[in-house]
């Protein structure tokens, strides 16, 4: 025993020696530099740079003159000095304590890649007009869809929400105008090569890519004739273990509520049409019933990195959201997995899987009719007795006693049920072969299932669950998307030619299977929509499938020569089967050329230019968005007068010659660099023309049935562009400008029968027609009377059936000029489409902190309020705006606002048509990132913290909750309002912590 502990004594003593020589040889190989870090355009101190160790995560940044001081692991030691707005710098220690570096200002980079469709192409070679938005923008601020942060970000590019604020809502998105009358104007999205896939949360997304003439949307043939929108998400990166956390809390308000009259207001108001009609005794705001605080909790964890071979990035993201309307939620979980392997010289491989569920508790906004027992949470909150509370004696819910017999606003946000349950999964697989340095293949496949299940619930203590005994209903659909990518891409260099061809084949299919069934008659409220078998009154259950698919040749070469003249030539043959069987295949071909003006010898001389690069471009895209089995004739159900017996009846007309509608767009830009890169112009001129437009032409009543798809029409767009980016500081203070501005003019050249005339109105508002087609105009331009204010005792009251011909009566223009007002009398009254829409952002940044503020505005555009309408007509149905009081009267002759009248109808006419013009600020962040030094020493690689508010301000003439909604939202049902979700104005609190 004693041995062993000599010897074991002995071998401690032995292993105490190497340590310490191994400690001391460490430390005699590290070495402190310090230094100072100067701009070389003025030589003054640059605060704030990152210096970090090669190959590490150690390092420092420079304080406010631009020193700093760093201990190196060893002589060889290199350093990377990075700043925003300068060009990144590599140092060699080589030996030497101190290291002094000189940044240049950084010019564009014309090496820089830009992604199109089916691969990327360096800047200098890029011939269409792309917009592109980085990472950075796209988090500017929480958002349930980067869709939503898009807004503003693109020239050419129109987002709107399509009601509101309400959580989970849908944003439409229109690429240089409405491109369509009946089929989507909507642009396709491609996720990583994954037509129509879903997009990600915002924090897995590095870049999109916004395609928008033919040069560079032709590649993607029948589904790029709206545009189209390439995202690519966030992949792994070599080097040490990378661990994120973004978490942000929002607080969110309404931004606006209406002007209504209150309690006894309103029962003065009612007298004018019942006398007897008493005070109720309350004194209700409901607005103030139905509106709360809604919050946004939003929160993601990702794990990156990787080796030289293998690269991972892991994400994933919780959303939460209580909307401002009691009743409304909204909540998302997602999880996002990116892998690439580099398996050998030759070949590499990689999986992109995100799958996500989210649930929707819905409440009623923007209803279809707001009629008896049909309101809506807000459209009941404008128009329900504020005498009213919201519960009577025995504790049922309080009903309407004026108009139609609707439910109060709270019992319609706390009573009716509604649950949608999405779930969505998608796989992206791809390989990608090198079989020569000049030849690849690669092959995709993408996956992609949604299934979503809506539940419904109206229960007996509503009046519509009420007449039925509980009336209940489930419906379900299962969408399945199947791609097939392969293409081959030559990239070759000899000499003073660089060509750059890809061709290839895809394949891609669609089925949707849907089912539903309902039922009524319930013995109690307890089992909601998920017991539909306790219901004594089951409805005719439903089901459906269709499928439908797309075949697909296409090719496309970029030729440069003298790095000066870039020539891209695109053709794509596009099989669709919603089309006749001889119509089904196209060809959608663009041509387009790019000219480096800069590199001429006439001007390399100009300084001031950095670069200056014409383009120009005309291509066809195609269209084909309408529903399977369109061209085919079909049976539908048809309800017999003999019980128990089935029967069927014509549904639709074939159409043997049915197929794509094209549009053929021509495009002229410019790309300008200035002052060594601290000024950066876009400018670009289009015109869009689609003929043989997909409309579902209307048919006289005698054919039995309503309306077929045919290819008429010719739908015009044309517009302007214009995008400047300036770096106004790059020193100790960095101050970074954006700014955007585009224009475009909708018209209808060519349509089916010269003129049609529709609406979209409410349907217990009984209004017709609201909205026209013309030949020469915009699509869904206002169509009613032209409003010229009140008569006056004394005036000369023109006759017309349905017109009031009374003092203190709604006064109309004799258009036609026949001495009596009808329908002839209607005219143009208003366009929904804007003059131009802009967006300015400013960056600026000082040491460690940074400050954001972004604007965004549309002007020219009209709306067509349908709740002003109903507020306002003042003929006693429900509520009205506070402008009742101003009402005419014998004794109030001198105001613009008509008397009360019972006997008034809803009309269509200018009085309703309000400029929606607005300008908001979008968004305002400041920031502070921690200082790397701070930071190492608790093994904290990044860590910022920051608050912002977004629609903090509006500045509107538009009266009614908020200008930016789109009531029934379509290509042609544009610039409606109608009882929707109000939008919010919120103020968020987060941290980016990054390990």
């Amino acid at each position: 025993m004693r041995m062993i502990f000599t010897l074991n004594k002995y071998y401690k003593t032995l292993l105490s020696v190497v340590l310490m020589s191994v400690t001391s040889w460490a430390i005699a190989q590290e070495r402190t530099v310090n230094g100072t870090v100067t701009s070389a355009e003025d030589g003054t101190g640059l605060p704030g740079v990152s210096v970090l160790i090669e190959g590490t995560q150690s390092g420092t940044i420079t304080d406010i003159e631009g020193n700093y001081s760093l201990t190196v692991p060893g002589d060889n030691a290199s350093l990377i000095f990075s700043f925003i707005g300068f060009e990144q710098q590599k140092i060699n220690v080589a030996g030497r304590s101190s290291v002094s570096v000189s940044m240049a200002v950084d010019l564009m980079s014309l090496d820089e890649v830009v992604v199109v469709g089916y691969g990327a192409v360096k800047k200098s070679d890029l011939t269409g007009s792309v917009s592109s938005v980085k990472a950075a923008e796209i988090n500017a601020f929480p958002a349930l869809s980067a869709v939503q942060t898009l807004q503003g970000r693109a020239a050419g590019v129109q987002i709107s929400s399509n009601n509101g604020g309400q959580p989970g809502t849908n944003y439409s998105i229109r690429v240089r105008g409405v491109s369509s009358i009946n089929s989507s104007s909507e642009p396709i999205r491609v996720v990583d090569g994954f037509v129509g896939a879903e997009m990600p949360p915002p924090q897995d997304i590095e870049s999109i890519e916004i395609l928008k003439d033919a040069s560079a949307t032709a590649i993607y043939g029948s589904r790029g004739s709206n545009g189209v929108i390439l995202i690519t998400t966030k992949k792994g990166s070599s080097g040490q273990i990378k661990v994120d956390f973004n978490s942000s809390y929002s607080f969110q308000n309404t931004t606006n509520k209406l002007e209504l009259l209150d309690g006894p207001e309103f029962a003065s108001y009612i007298q004018n049409f019942s006398p007897n009609y008493e005070y109720l005794g309350s004194n209700t705001d409901w607005q103030d019933e139905i509106y709360r605080q809604g919050m946004i909790a939003n929160n993601q964890l990702s794990v990156s990195g990787g080796t030289d071979n293998v690269r991972y990035y892991l994400s994933g993201t919780y959303f939460d959201q209580d909307g401002v309307v009691i009743g409304s939620e909204y909540n998302r979980y997602s999880l996002n997995a990116n892998m690439d392997v580099k398996a050998n010289e030759f070949l590499k491989f990689g999986l992109n899987l995100y799958g996500r569920r989210s649930q929707d508790e819905g409440i009623r906004t923007q209803e279809g009719s707001g009629g008896s027992g049909q309101a809506g949470v807000v459209g009941a909150a404008m128009r329900f007795n504020p005498d009213l509370g919201i519960y009577n004696e025995d504790g049922s819910y309080t009903v309407a006693q004026v108009g139609d017999q609707i439910d109060n606003p709270y019992a319609m946000a706390t009573e009716y049920d509604r649950e949608r349950i999405t779930d969505r999964f998608q796989s992206i697989n791809f390989a990608e072969l090198v079989i020569t340095e000049w030849l690849s293949f690669k092959t995709t496949l993408g996956i992609g299932v949604t299934n979503w299940r809506d539940g419904e619930f109206w229960p007996t203590t509503l009046i519509r669950g009420a007449g039925s005994d509980g009336l209940a209903s489930v419906d379900a659909q299962k969408q399945t998307s199947f791609l097939s990518e392969n293409y081959f891409t030559i990239h070759k260099d000899f000499g003073q030619h660089r060509i750059l061809w890809v061709n290839g084949y895809s394949y891609q299919k669609n089925s949707t299977e849907s089912w539903g069934a309902s039922s009524s008659g319930f013995i109690n409220n307890a089992g909601r929509f998920w017991a539909l078998n306790q219901g004594a009154t089951p409805s005719t259950p439903s089901s459906g499938y269709s499928q439908s698919s797309i075949k697909s040749f296409y090719t496309r070469l970029n030729y440069t020569i003298m790095d000066r003249y870039t020539f891209t030539f695109t053709g794509r043959r596009d099989g669709a089967s919603n089309f006749a069987a001889d119509k089904k295949w196209g060809f959608f071909p663009s041509a387009a050329f790019a000219w480096d003006v800069k590199g001429e010898s006439f001007l390399k001389s100009v300084d001031v230019i950095d670069q200056l690069k014409m383009r120009v471009s005309y291509g066809s895209v195609g269209n084909q968005a309408i529903g399977p089995y369109q061209s085919l004739a079909t049976l539908s159900v048809r309800n017999p007068h003999i019980a128990g017996t089935n029967a069927l009846g014509v549904g639709s007309l074939a159409n043997n010659v049915l197929s794509w509608e094209t549009t053929n767009q021509f495009d002229l830009g410019a790309d300008i660099g200035l002052v060594k890169g601290r000024v950066n112009l876009t400018v670009d001129y289009y015109n869009k023309q689609t003929k043989d437009l997909l409309f579902n032409r209307p048919l006289p009543s005698y054919i039995g049935v309503g309306s077929q798809w045919q290819n008429i029409g010719v739908l015009e767009n044309k517009g302007f562009e214009f995008s400047v980016n300036t770096r106004n500081l790059v020193g100790k203070v960095q101050w970074e400008s954006n700014f955007n501005i585009s224009a475009n003019r909708n018209k209808i050249v060519e349509l089916a029968d010269s003129v049609q005339i529709y609406g979209a109105s409410p349907g217990h508002m009984l209004l017709g027609s609201s909205q026209l087609l013309l030949e020469g105009e915009s699509i869904g331009v206002f169509y009613g009377y032209e409003y010229q204010g009140i008569y006056q005792n004394g005036d000369t009251f023109l006759p017309g059936s349905g017109f009031e011909q009374e003092a203190g009566g709604e006064k109309f223009a004799d258009v036609s000029e026949d001495g009596e007002l009808s329908n002839d009398d209607r005219k143009i009254i208003g366009n929904p489409h804007p003059d131009f829409i802009w967006a300015f952002g400013n960056t600026v940044s000082y040491k460690n902190f940074d400050l954001n503020v972004f604007f965004q505005g549309s002007h020219g555009n009209d709306m067509l309020s349908y709740t002003q309408m109903e507020l306002e007509t003042l003929s006693g149905k429900a509520n009205a705006s506070r402008i009742a009081l101003r009402a005419w009267t014998p004794e109030n002759p001198n105001t613009d606002i008509p008397k009360a009248s019972s006997g008034r109808t809803y009309k269509v006419s200018s009085r309703w048509v309000y400029d929606a013009s607005y300008v908001r600020l979008k968004n305002i962040a400041l920031g502070y990132t921690f200082p790397t030094a701070l930071l190492n020493g608790l093994h904290i690689r990044s860590l910022r913290i920051y608050a912002s508010a977004q629609n903090l301000l509006t500045i509107t003439d538009y009266p009614g909750l908020d200008p930016e909604v789109n009531y029934q939202n379509s290509s042609r049902n544009i610039g409606l309002d109608y009882a929707s979700y109000p939008n919010v104005r919120t103020y968020t609190f987060g941290i980016n912590l990054g390990l």
